[in-house]
C-alpha cells in the first residue's frame, strides 16, 4: 500500500510539475523530429511542389492574426449570400404555398361540403404550419448547407478547427466543436449530427447541448424583423439598416459568448474532465466536387431536417387553430393561457403571447411571428387584419407589423428581450428528436430542452430590471 501510494504521490506531482500539455509537447517534438529526418533524407527535385501552395495558404489561413478575419469574412459571405440569396425563393413559395395554394384548398373543401371547422383546422391550422416551415426553412437551408459544404470540401474548414482548438480546449470543449457550431447556423438539428466528428463522449454531449446558441436560419427573419422595427426606430434611418444588421450579428456573437461558458461549466461541473489531445492532419487544398456537394447538401441535409420539420409543424398547426377556436364559455384557450401568464411575461419584460406562440412554435421556430401576429388580432380583437381566429398570417410591410405590435403593448424593452428570448430558448422538436437519437438519453434531451430555458428567462429578467432602473 505503501509503494502504490508513493507511486500516486509521485505521478500527481510530474502532473502538476509538467503540466497539462505534456502530449502536445511530445507530439510536436516528434512531429518535428521527423520533419528534420525526412528533409535530411527526402531530396526533392522541384522545391516548388505540389505542396507549396498549401503551405504558403496555410501561413495564412492558420496564423494567428490573419486567420480568425479570414474566418469570420468567409462566414459573414456565407451568412449574407445565404439572407440575400434566401429572400426570392423564400417569396415564391410563400406567395404559392402561404397566398394561394389555401384558397385552391378552400374551394375544394367547399364543393364537396367538408365542414367549415375540420377545412379551418386542416388547411387553416395544419396545412398553413407546413407551408410557413417550406417557404422559410427550405431556401436557406439550400444555399447554407452547400456553401458550407464547399469551404468543407476545399479543405479550409479543418483550418477553422485548428484556429478555434486553443480557444475550445480553454472552455474546456474540443476544437472540433467550432465546426459543428457553425453548422447549427444553418440548422441546429444539423449541427448535432455533425458532432459525430468529436471522438470523445464528453466532449460530443457538450456541443450537441450547446449547439442550440447558434442561431439556426429559423430564428433569422425573427431577429431582423425585430431589430429592424426596435432597434433601428431608434436612430436615424439613414443608419437604421447598419445599426438593425449590427444588433443581430450581436445576438450571434452573444451566442458564441455564451456556447463557450456553457462548455467550461459543463466541464467542471456534470460533465467533468480535461479537454481531450486534438490532433489533426490538415488534409490538402483540393477542388470542390460542385454537382456531388449539391447532391449530398441536399439530400442528406436539407431535405431529411425539412421532412422533420413539416412532421413536427403539422400537428403544431392544428393545435394553434384549436386553441384560438376551442372556447371556454366565451374566451378561447388561447386568451386563458396568454392572460394566465402574462404578470409572469410582462415581469420579464415579454407578454403571454410571445410565451404562448413559442409553447406551440416548438415543432419549428419558422411560425413564430405568423403565430404572435396572429394571437395579437384574436387577443385584442382587432378587426380588418389578419384571417380569422387559429389562420396565422404575414403583414404587407415592416410599418404595417410595427403598428400591430404597438397595438399589442410591445416596446423597445419587448422586442430587445424577444431577440434574447429567440436565441435562449428550448430547440425545435426536430432537433430534440435529433438529441435523443444521437444520444440516446432522455435525461440529456430533457437537460438540453430545460437549460436554456432557464437561461432566457433569468437574463429577460436582469434586462427588465436594469432597463426599468434607467
Amino acid at each position: 500500500m505503501t509503494n502504490r501510494n508513493q507511486i500516486l504521490e509521485l505521478a500527481n506531482k510530474f502532473r502538476w510539475g509538467l503540466g497539462g500539455n505534456l502530449h502536445d509537447a511530445l507530439m510536436e517534438s516528434i512531429f518535428k523530429e521527423a520533419s528534420d529526418i525526412a528533409h535530411k533524407v527526402v531530396i526533392t527535385k522541384n522545391e516548388k511542389g505540389a505542396f507549396s501552395f498549401d503551405k504558403k495558404l496555410d501561413k495564412i489561413v492558420t496564423n494567428r492574426w490573419t486567420g480568425f478575419p479570414i474566418m469570420f469574412i468567409l462566414l459573414a459571405i456565407v451568412f449574407w449570400l445565404t439572407v440575400q440569396g434566401a429572400n426570392y425563393p423564400s417569396n415564391v413559395l410563400s406567395n404559392l404555398l402561404v397566398g394561394e395554394l389555401p384558397h385552391i384548398l378552400k374551394n375544394f373543401a367547399l364543393s364537396i361540403n367538408l365542414p367549415h371547422w375540420v377545412a379551418g383546422l386542416f388547411i387553416d391550422g395544419g396545412y398553413l404550419a407546413m407551408a410557413w416551415v417550406i417557404s422559410v426553412m427550405l431556401p436557406p437551408m439550400a444555399i447554407f448547407f452547400p456553401l458550407f459544404t464547399l469551404l468543407e470540401d476545399f479543405g479550409y474548414l479543418p483550418r477553422v478547427a485548428f484556429n478555434m482548438d486553443n480557444l475550445f480546449r480553454k472552455a474546456g470543449a474540443h476544437g472540433k466543436q467550432a465546426l459543428t457550431m457553425s453548422m447549427g447556423f444553418g440548422c441546429n438539428a444539423a449541427g448535432v449530427v455533425a458532432a459525430r466528428i468529436i471522438d470523445s463522449p464528453r466532449e460530443r454531449l457538450i456541443a450537441i447541448i450547446t449547439n442550440n446558441f447558434s442561431l439556426c436560419n429559423g430564428r433569422w427573419p425573427t431577429q431582423i424583423l425585430i431589430a429592424t422595427i426596435f432597434i433601428g426606430g431608434l436612430v436615424p434611418a439613414q443608419i437604421a439598416g447598419l445599426v438593425s444588421a449590427g444588433a443581430v450579428v450581436g445576438v450571434a456573437v452573444f451566442g458564441v459568448f455564451l456556447s463557450l461558458v456553457t462548455s467550461w461549466g459543463l466541464s467542471r461541473t456534470v460533465l467533468k474532465g480535461e479537454a481531450s489531445t486534438f490532433n489533426l492532419e490538415l488534409p490538402p487544398y483540393r477542388p470542390p466536387r460542385i454537382l456531388q456537394t449539391l447532391y449530398t447538401s441536399l439530400m442528406d441535409r436539407t431535405l431529411i431536417v425539412l421532412w422533420r420539420a413539416v412532421v413536427f409543424a403539422f400537428p403544431a398547426g392544428l393545435v394553434i387553430w384549436l386553441i384560438s377556436n376551442l372556447t371556454v364559455g366565451d374566451v378561447s384557450l388561447a386568451d386563458y393561457f396568454i392572460n394566465w401568464t402574462n404578470p409572469f411575461a410582462l415581469f420579464i419584460g415579454l407578454n403571454g403571447i410571445i410565451l404562448l406562440a413559442y409553447v406551440v412554435a416548438i415543432p419549428a421556430n419558422e411560425i413564430v411571428i405568423p403565430t404572435i401576429l396572429m394571437l395579437t388580432v384574436v387577443h385584442f380583437g382587432l378587426t380588418g387584419v389578419g384571417a380569422g381566429a387559429g389562420v396565422m398570417f404575414d403583414t404587407s410591410s415592416i410599418d404595417a407589423t410595427k403598428q400591430l405590435l404597438e397595438v399589442g403593448g410591445w416596446t423597445v424593452l419587448t422586442g430587445v428581450n424577444l431577440m434574447i428570448f429567440t436565441l435562449l430558448h428550448n430547440p425545435c422538436s426536430t432537433t430534440l428528436f435529433t438529441i435523443y437519437k444521437e444520444t440516446g438519453s432522455l435525461k440529456w434531451t430533457v437537460f438540453s430542452a430545460i437549460y436554456p430555458i432557464i437561461m432566457g428567462f433569468t437574463l429577460c429578467f436582469l434586462v427588465a430590471q436594469v432597463w426599468r432602473i434607467f
